[in-house]
């Protein structure tokens, strides 16, 4: 038997390979992106290469390249106007915005086509100016493209100039599922430009608040009480206070990726999605009609009554959040959320097992312990989180 032992060993060997890669990249934040006379992009084409000519191809959300001055023709002038460090490698090409362009997989094998054809190669650019779902599709081509080609992004709303744009993550969904296919590919650079934001519809610049106050819930009380002060300013949207909350959300987002020790998500937490797993169950009941954003409040308010309930969170503090944003422009009730699955529980709930799949390990929740404390929970009871759901249902016809 100890031979045995010996010649098994004898034949087996393990050598370990470690390694660490840096990732950095900027996030600017400027005014005006596309006017000739703004270097922002410029430079950070030129941040490695400065004295090359940088091929580049420019995907532009559909959403945007409307009035008498398409962006597409800004993005050209801007091209000429820097022509000795850009080329576009073709004319900027208009793309569906909004779930459209992340719920087929026809626009993911077309983009690529288009990649594909243009011969674009690891040291071309691939510029994304768009909404959430626009940087996620183009993110995910960018990434799988020759394993990776330099990827900018330029978010136009803001939930992406916030939130999802200075991220880290990508993808599209499948069969109704949210993010199913994707990859973990940091950008090549993030600019944030106020502009897009002024012209936004009054239903988008809302939705984008949502996760200024989520951040602010699970990470920094300070925050949450400048959103108090200013809510007067924030839902007439006064342009200084619109972009100090963008900016000030975008910072903890990137402290958490960048300092909160799981940037890929390789565990099971997830502690920057308090009030998503039901909020991306939603979107899907409802095809997308309720947009992310609107859906991640109405699961800030469940989430949170959910905590009163199980002695979390102080009792008056959900009321709290729960007026705030409705003051920001809030629903914080849809018939949704009742709706009954083939097994006749509330299809919501479902929302759980499709949370803890997406991330693999146990299921794991960020609730509150207080305004400002996240903290992550690894069981929910259903017979609560239905009583908080009755609470929101009842309290949303009083």
């Amino acid at each position: 038997m100890a031979s045995d032992t010996r010649s098994t060993t004898a034949r087996t060997a393990t050598h370990w390979q470690r390694f660490a890669v840096p990732y950095e990249f900027p996030i600017v934040f400027t005014e005006g992106v596309f006017d000739p006379e703004n270097p922002a992009l410029r430079d950070v084409l030129c941040r490695l290469e400065p004295a090359k000519r940088h091929r580049v191809v420019v995907f532009v959300d559909d959403g945007l390249n409307t009035g008498r001055a398409p962006l597409t023709e800004a993005i050209v002038q801007y091209a000429q106007r820097h022509a000795d460090v850009m080329e576009l490698a073709c004319a900027p090409v208009v793309v569906p915005g909004g779930e459209k362009i992340k719920s087929n997989l026809h626009f993911v094998e077309s983009l690529q086509q288009t990649l594909f054809d243009l011969r674009i190669d690891r040291h071309s650019f691939v510029i994304a100016v768009g909404g959430g779902a626009v940087l996620d599709a183009v993110g995910l081509i960018a990434a799988t493209t020759h394993r990776g080609v330099r990827h900018v992004r330029i978010p136009t709303t803001v939930l992406a100039q916030n939130d999802s744009g200075v991220g880290v993550k990508n993808g599209v969904n499948l069969q109704g599922v949210k993010n199913f296919v994707g990859t973990f590919a940091p950008p090549f650079a993030v600019l944030n430009d106020m502009e897009f934001i002024v012209t936004l519809p009054e239903r988008d610049k809302i939705a984008g608040m949502a996760e200024a106050v989520k951040v602010a819930l699970i990470r920094d009380a300070d925050f949450f009480a400048w959103i108090e002060r200013s809510m007067d300013a924030l839902a007439t949207f006064e342009r200084p206070a619109m972009a100090t909350m963008i900016r000030r959300c975008a910072e903890l987002h990137m402290r958490q990726i960048g300092q909160g020790g799981d940037p890929f998500e390789s565990g099971s937490a997830r502690p920057l999605d308090y009030g998503h797993w039901s909020a991306h169950k939603l979107e899907s009941l409802t095809r997308h009609h309720v947009r992310h954003g609107e859906a991640v409040a109405i699961g800030m308010a469940l989430d949170a009554r959910y905590s009163v309930l199980c002695g979390l969170l102080a009792n008056g503090e959900e009321e709290r959040i729960c007026a705030l944003l409705e003051f920001l422009g809030f629903d914080l009730w849809h018939p949704a959320l009742v709706k009954c699955g083939a097994s006749g529980e509330w299809a919501i709930l479902e929302g759980l097992r499709e949370f803890q799949e997406h991330l693999g390990g146990e299921l794991t929740v960020t609730l509150l312990a207080g305004i400002g404390i996240g903290v992550e929970v690894h069981e929910i009871d259903r017979a609560r989180m239905r009583q908080a759901m009755i609470w929101l249902k009842e309290r949303a016809s009083s």
